[in-house]
């Protein structure tokens, strides 16, 4: 009997086959099952149903670390370095180096350990039916064509199509990402496209059966599951490179060759004009080349990304990367998921309707406190005693009695117990009475999908037992009616569709007396008799927090959209509610599926609720709003999420109820699963690129001063007023002290009010460029032009003038600190908010005072002892020079600046 082997996920359109056609095409047998042999067949040719990951050697994998172009230029830079025998700097670039192929490298292994986690998803025992025996068998061997039979409590092994199910709901989170458990049936479904989430007779790999019991046929296994091709996916995506980094490649690429180019040039220029002998001018060449590279870049940038991290984790983020805490920062979109996320994942009674009054039920989810749950009972916004509505009362009643849901309390903490929708009824019951519900319980009748309610006989101390129903509103409303045909179902029906259409779920509940000798339930006599207490409306309230989070994103220029498995009605009466966007526009995954990437890519944009995706879906979604140059960031708790958070340029878990997947795909873990936690994320993201920001613009034109001072003497063909050792000794000091002074430096308030970078534009604007390019010439031209006039007048000795010219260039770098630390006026309240830099300053000096005055010093960097005046004032009056002109130049920005911003109100 030859099989037909299934190449994918079962997405032909099995839910529209008959069990005679899925018997037929997978050549089996719907009560006996495959015969022993055939099975090993199938096995020898399909393999094993499981997912193999693919491991590469870890060596290689370190090594690999170590292939990108700023790694080939931190490497010249730290071998150049070790050959001037600056052995501090080639320490400090050394040591970036290997940290930087360990950060690397973890993240790769992390990305295995996702793909390990899900391949221990399939991990189970299952009974199959073989040559008509039920007998239990591994998981992994399970073949296409086998018979399943699936018990509460069965992990499902394998992708299959039901061909019976008796009460039977699965769990499909893991897949879905939604919280409720599925009714499954046998029934085919005559439609061509369905979502997953719909496809409700069938059975996926890695989800679990909560309720009742069902037989499948297996349709795929191993890597041709649904969790197959997610693993296929996880493995596919390539790590993102996060905008910072490829910002720092392309600075650090275009300093080099600009560094080189004119080194080169400068060494031609040499020979042919012969200035300086050959060894002289190769000295001059190295010295301008070592003071222009600005060594402590990477460092720097390092140790800003490190506490950030450090920050973040106070904050309740644990920031697996460096360079992720920035790309926050730079984040145009938040995809997130709803439930859980958005919401609370706690479904809660907000609306009891009874026969004479519309009810609100205040108190969201699981409140903390000794009872449980707290809320009360409105009525047109005002408080009342619903005791007084006997309709109410029994609707409580029977919503505490009819649900084995429970809330236990763990760890100080409320959590549910059973289903969802049985949780809110219970909680209500909680909520309302203080307690727990006692039932003495004579029979129960559970919820079945083929007649959409359940029952609960009780015995109520009373001359009568209570049947209670509880189920979907148009089953219990026909069992009204067909015992009270006056019953005025038309407005019931009126008030569920105002419920449905905010996005809630609608149970009815209705009771009635039975005599007290009936001790079972018979269905064919629940409906004699029913009379109906109310309906509930049922919702997973938004987290209070969320709200006010949401606004502060989009406040700062971030697009928020919720992808979620749920109804797209669902989904945007939730995102109303969050005040998601200024109008909500919805997208199913089908209407997804239907569209080409192209297609897609154009249309993303419109559209800020996404319903019934699935794990491919999400992908293109992030992958779309990539192709439109967006920073997407992504998050998620289920391992369908997994593709999209490895994809996103940063991808976002939650740390309590997210899964191992998914936390090991991501970039950050939300440690107590709080959204606003991103607000704070994006902040921060922010703040460590504007110190970035600063750090660089403070390097560039500090380090092109000191090899500005050696080109322009070269190119007046006078004496060098600095010696090499001079200029490491001042790219050592400012590495180890000032351009740390960037790390403390507060966030701006103007933070979260901007727009998020164009990561396009780079780290330096024309402003910037031309800001480097002014105050390097003035750094460098104060220095020289001090050196000269000093030394040509015989008042100084060229020893003493270079002494005098090294505290030039450290003046001019601490009075440029003032004025880059922040876009305020140096006159201001933000003055003295960072008082690590003037301690900072207070190290650098006593370090220029033990250069200048410690006779060994002086042997070694060729410094001599200085008067006051000539060594300290004169140096400050020149630092003084570079604050006044860069403040002047910061003060036309700032009202450029202004005016721009009033100009763009007034075109709004």
């Amino acid at each position: 009997m030859e099989q037909k082997i299934t190449e994918a996920p079962p997405e032909q359109g099995l839910w529209q086959d008959s069990t005679e056609e899925l018997v037929k095409e997978y050549g089996t047998n719907s009560e006996n099952g495959l015969g022993e042999q055939e099975a090993e067949k199938r096995l020898a040719q399909g393999g094993y149903n499981e997912l193999t990951v693919k491991k590469q050697s870890k060596l290689v994998k370190f090594i690999a670390q170590f292939n990108n172009s700023i790694i080939y230029i931190l490497i010249a830079a730290a071998v150049i370095t070790l050959l001037l025998r600056h052995y501090s700097d080639s320490s400090v670039i050394g040591i970036v180096i290997i940290a930087n192929a360990f950060i690397g490298f973890f993240q790769e292994i992390q990305a295995d350990n996702a793909l390990t986690k899900i391949k221990e998803l399939l991990v189970s025992q299952n009974y199959v039916v073989r040559d008509g025996q039920k007998i239990e068998v591994p998981a992994r061997e399970l073949v296409v064509g086998d018979l399943v039979n699936l018990e509460a409590g069965d992990a499902v092994p394998a992708d299959m199509r039901l061909i019976s199910a008796d009460n039977l709901r699965i769990q499909e989170s893991t897949l879905t990402g939604e919280s409720n458990s599925v009714e499954k049936t046998e029934d085919p479904i005559d439609k061509a496209s369905v979502p997953l989430a719909e496809r409700s007779n069938m059975a996926y790999a890695s989800t679990a059966v909560t309720q009742g019991s069902g037989m499948g046929i297996v349709v795929g296994t191993g890597s041709r599951t649904e969790i197959g091709s997610i693993q296929q996916s996880v493995s596919n995506v390539k790590t993102q490179v996060t905008p910072l980094m490829k910002n720092l490649n392309k600075l650090g690429v275009n300093l080099s060759v600009f560094i080189v180019v004119i080194a080169v040039l400068l060494f031609i220029l040499g020979l042919y004009t012969k200035i300086y002998s050959l060894p002289v001018l190769t000295i001059a060449i190295i010295t301008m080349v070592v003071g222009s590279i600005p060594e402590g870049l990477p460092a720097s940038t390092s140790v800003v990304l490190a506490r950030g991290v450090q920050v973040m984790t106070k904050r309740g983020a644990i920031v697996k990367t460096l360079p992720a805490v920035e790309t926050l920062g730079a984040v145009d979109i938040v995809d997130t998921d709803k439930t859980g996320t958005l919401t609370k994942n706690e479904m809660t009674v907000t609306d009891v309707i009874t026969h004479d009054h519309h009810y609100q039920v205040t108190g969201t989810g699981f409140v903390d406190n000794d009872k449980g749950v707290s809320g009360n009972v409105l009525l047109d916004s005002q408080k009342v005693d619903w005791q007084n509505d006997q309709n109410f009362v029994e609707l409580v009643k029977i919503a505490g009695t009819t649900t084995d849901a429970e809330l236990v309390q763990t760890d100080g903490e409320w959590r549910l117990t059973g289903e969802p929708t049985d949780g809110a009824l219970t909680t209500l019951f909680h909520k309302l009475m203080g307690r727990a519900p006692e039932v003495d319980e004579l029979d129960t009748l559970p919820f079945d999908s083929a007649y959409r309610y359940s029952a609960r006989l009780i015995d109520d101390d009373k001359q009568h037992n209570e049947l209670m129903v509880k189920g979907a509103p148009g089953t219990i409303f026909d069992m009204v009616k067909s015992s009270h045909p006056d019953f005025d179902s038309d407005s019931w029906y009126e008030q569920v569709n105002k419920l449905t259409d905010r996005g809630l779920r609608v149970v009815a509940l209705g009771w009635k007396d039975v005599s007290n000798s009936e001790n079972e339930i018979v269905m064919d006599d629940i409906s004699q008799g029913i009379q109906l207490s109310g309906i509930v409306g049922i919702m997973d309230p938004p987290r209070e927090e969320v709200i006010p989070a949401i606004h502060h994103l989009r406040r700062a220029g971030v697009k928020v959209n919720m992808i979620t498995g749920d109804h797209p009605d669902t989904a945007t009466a939730i995102a109303k509610k969050l005040d998601l966007d200024e109008s909500i526009h919805a997208i199913t995954g089908p209407e997804i599926d239907k569209m080409s990437d192209e297609e897609l890519s154009k249309e993303i944009g419109r559209y800020n609720v996404f319903a019934r995706t699935t794990p491919a879906n999400k992908l293109r979604i992030v992958r779309a709003q990539q192709v439109n140059s967006k920073i997407v960031a992504m998050t998620g708790d289920g391992v369908n999420d997994a593709p999209a958070l490895k994809q996103a340029n940063i991808g976002i878990s939650m740390g309590i109820k997210g899964t191992d997947v998914a936390k090991e795909s991501a970039d950050m873990v939300l440690v107590k699963d709080s959204f606003t936690t991103i607000v704070d994320a994006v902040s921060e993201g922010r703040h460590v690129f504007d110190n970035i920001q600063k750090t660089i613009r403070f390097l560039l034109p500090t380090s092109f001063a000191e090899g500005l001072v050696v080109l322009i003497s070269m190119i007046m063909g006078q004496e060098l007023p600095l010696y090499p050792t001079q200029l490491l000794w001042i790219n050592t000091v400012s590495a180890l002290t000032i351009q740390f002074a960037f790390i403390f430096e507060p966030a701006e308030e103007s933070i979260m009010v901007r727009g998020p970078r164009d990561v396009t534009k780079g780290i330096l604007g024309k402003m910037d460029v031309f800001e480097i390019v002014y105050v390097s010439v003035l750094i460098s031209s104060l220095g020289i032009f001090t050196f000269d006039k000093f030394v040509d007048a015989n008042i100084l000795n060229p020893v003493l003038g270079s002494t005098m010219a090294v505290n030039i260039i450290i003046f001019g770098k601490i009075f440029y600190l003032f004025n880059i630390r922040n876009s305020y006026p140096i006159i201001s309240k933000h003055f003295f908010e960072n008082k690590m830099a003037f301690g900072i300053i207070g190290i650098l000096l006593a370090l220029q005072a033990f250069l200048v005055y410690a006779p060994f010093m002086q042997g070694i960097f060729h410094t001599a002892t200085i008067n006051f005046y000539y060594g300290w004032v004169v140096p400050a009056i020149c630092g003084f020079v570079v604050l006044v002109v860069t403040e002047i130049i910061k003060l036309i920005r700032i009202q450029y600046r202004k005016r721009a911003g009033q100009a763009t109100k007034i075109r709004e």
